[in-house]
């Protein structure tokens, strides 16, 4: 066939030809982003019908400048020289393009949905990248090989014209059939970027994915890397909807202004947030007594040990898949809506999180990650949200050396905490202070002396989770002999969570099941029947403070408030999730695609239009979604401009 089209001459047939060899290699990569996220991913006919829609507006828009070049009516083009040029860009735009899909399908699994450009923001301060991308290059030796294979072929397959502009006896009968080829081609080339031929079709998006997956996990299959990066270029991240048409009406269902308690003194109580990374809720025994029969016992004994004596509820959630997602959910209360709040412009609103708030109440405020300064944007966001002091990497070396560096990302877990531990003893009470640990990141890595404890197991996270659990109940023994334990509330959440081995744990909701656990020493321990979710801590905290002034969060105290009124909301590609009354409700933001019960943990059974629950549950949704927005893009994300 290849070589009937090489002898045909036609460059109009020769890019059809080359265009559906990048067609065939964007599906190559799709079933390699199902095969190697199986136990996430479902891949349908509907999966695959409309991932072609998507990969026809990616394929033209990084092939343009190649179509352009075939088909431009100047009839001395066609030479050996040009024709070259042309299959060089064509094998590197593609083989590009096919490269970045098979990377995202490996880091997908860290954040259920395709790469958009926040990525380059979110990275923008590592220096170890080059170091894990080599690391990721050994351990998926396989899709190197698959890499390869694709770009032989694709170079080994393209089809060249076979002209000589010296040899052509009507030169201009052939500018004119390149004309109309080009002609023809571009309005189809736009349509095809547009996702449709009518004037009445927007650009297709990334939320129009929705409309091909059954699930919104799966809209990530329906989507490619390249259409992902594409358009998120410069997009304006939030759109205001207009559910409610006055303020008054939509402040009736809900309003992230909460009024404080003016009633009592305020009870100045030190406040400690571990924030531990990848540390989901699946991987602790004693918030999974029913798991696999009632046999499950976890990977975390000091922290199962830690919640008998704990406050803990029956479920919790955290607001995004990042662990950028995680600071702004637990310290400001603000959760993850469409992109990553840091990497957004709204970032540069005023805003503040507890550490500010406490701050104007005498507290002395610190933040401690053992990353390099910098890294993940973590320093920049502690000093906008008013901590005023940072413990990064190099103030631990600075006073303790070199020898404790994982090598790639941090300090390890154990030596971190304890030193932790110990600066917050240096510090005046009362303090508010948040360490984000680093241990149970990926390469998924544990010290040499540890590695005979904590050996590998079903997944390369676990021993992480194991030696992270020893070092938090290290931690736990140390702060517990300091004279400021007895007076301080503790607080322990992750970022995010990450893999997983339990289909519970696989399906839309289960991804965002993270531990929320408050120690206070003398409290009674409990589980309470709720919902609850990272961003109301920063409420939760300031309750348990009687904190008297009002101040903004769009959680909730989630221990004054009745069960009943409990909720938890998260976004994941296109699609809102809202947990509440039993149920979960995913809503597109125009209409609500399904419902499930709570206690339905496959999420199998699609109750829309069969629950009395749904419509009220739409209308809070709508409320929430709406003062997020207006909030966002009117700079209103305090009580100072909350009206």
């Amino acid at each position: 066939m290849k070589r009937l089209l090489d002898k045909i001459g036609s460059p109009l047939v020769a890019v059809i030809w080359n265009l559906l060899l990048v067609y065939l290699t964007y599906q190559v990569a799709r079933l390699e982003y199902a095969w190697e996220n199986v136990q996430y991913l479902t891949y349908t006919l509907e999966v695959f019908m409309g991932g072609l829609l998507f990969d026809t507006s990616a394929i033209l828009y990084t092939n343009a400048l190649y179509i352009v070049m075939m088909l431009f009516p100047l009839h001395w083009k066609e030479n050996a020289v040009w024709h070259r040029i042309c299959q060089w860009l064509f094998v590197v735009v593609n083989s590009l393009a096919f490269a970045i899909n098979l990377m995202d399908s490996v880091y997908f699994q860290y954040t259920m949905r395709r790469t958009t450009t926040t990525v380059f923001s979110e990275f923008s301060n590592e220096g170890n990248l080059f170091g894990i991308i080599g690391t990721e290059l050994l351990r998926h030796w396989y899709l190197v090989l698959l890499f390869a294979i694709v770009v032989v072929l694709l170079w080994k397959l393209y089809a060249s014209p076979k002209l000589d502009y010296r040899k052509l006896q009507h030169w201009w009968r052939y500018d004119v059939v390149c004309l109309l080829s080009l002609a023809a081609v571009v309005p189809l080339c736009v349509a095809g970027m547009r996702g449709g031929f009518t004037t009445a079709v927007r650009p297709i998006t990334i939320s129009n994915a929705n409309q091909y997956a059954a699930r919104p996990t799966d809209a990530a299959l329906v989507l490619n890397t390249p259409f992902s990066l594409i358009r998120t270029i410069g997009k304006s991240v939030f759109t205001v909807p207009k559910y409610f048409e006055s303020e008054a009406a939509m402040e009736r269902i809900y309003s992230p202004v909460h009024a404080g308690n003016d009633t009592l003194t305020m009870v100045k109580k030190n406040v400690v947030v571990l924030i531990v990374e990848s540390f989901g809720r699946e991987y602790i025994g004693a918030l999974n007594k029913d798991l696999e029969g009632g046999a499950y016992k976890g990977y975390t004994p000091c922290v199962d040990s830690l919640i008998a004596r704990s406050t803990t509820f029956r479920y919790s959630f955290c607001n995004g898949r990042k662990s950028i997602d995680g600071m702004p959910s637990i310290l400001s209360s603000i959760p993850m809506f469409v992109e990553p709040f840091i990497l957004t412009p709204s970032s540069m609103n005023d805003f503040t999180g507890l550490a500010g708030i406490l701050g104007q109440e005498g507290y002395e405020t610190a933040f401690f990650h053992g990353a390099q300064n910098g890294s993940m944007g973590f320093q920049a966001f502690a000093r906008k949200t008013g901590f005023q002091h940072y413990f990064g990497r190099t103030e631990y070396e600075a006073e303790r050396g070199t020898n404790d560096f994982d090598g790639t990302w941090a300090i390890w877990d154990e030596p971190f905490l304890q030193y932790y531990a110990e600066e917050m003893s240096k510090l005046k009470q009362p303090f508010m202070t948040a360490v984000f640990t680093a241990s149970s990141h990926h390469p998924f890595v544990v010290p040499e002396q540890y590695k005979q404890q904590f050996p590998e197991e079903h997944l390369p996270i676990q021993k992480c989770i194991r030696y992270t659990d020893m070092a938090i109940g290290r931690f736990f023994e140390t702060a517990s002999r300091q004279p400021w334990f007895n007076n301080t509330i503790f607080v322990m959440t992750s970022d995010h969570t990450n893999m997983s081995d339990h289909a519970e744990y696989q399906s839309d909701l289960g991804g965002f099941c993270s531990p929320i656990i408050i120690y206070e020493p003398g409290r009674e321990p409990e589980v309470q029947d709720k919902i609850a979710q990272q961003i109301d801590i920063l409420p939760t905290v300031l309750g348990m403070l009687d904190y008297p002034k009002p101040y903004f969060g769009f959680g909730i105290d989630v221990l004054s408030t009745p069960q009943e009124q409990t909720w938890a909301v998260n976004y994941l590609n296109g699609i809102y999730q809202y947990v509440r009354y039993g149920y979960v409700l995913q809503f597109d933001g125009t209409t609500t695609k399904a419902v499930y019960r709570l206690d339905d943990r496959l999420m199998k059974h699609n109750l829309k239009g069969k629950v009395k629950e749904q419509a009220q549950m739409e209308h809070e949704l709508k409320a929430i979604i709406q003062q997020y927005m207006e909030r966002m893009t009117q700079n209103r994300l305090s009580t100072i401009f909350a009206k």
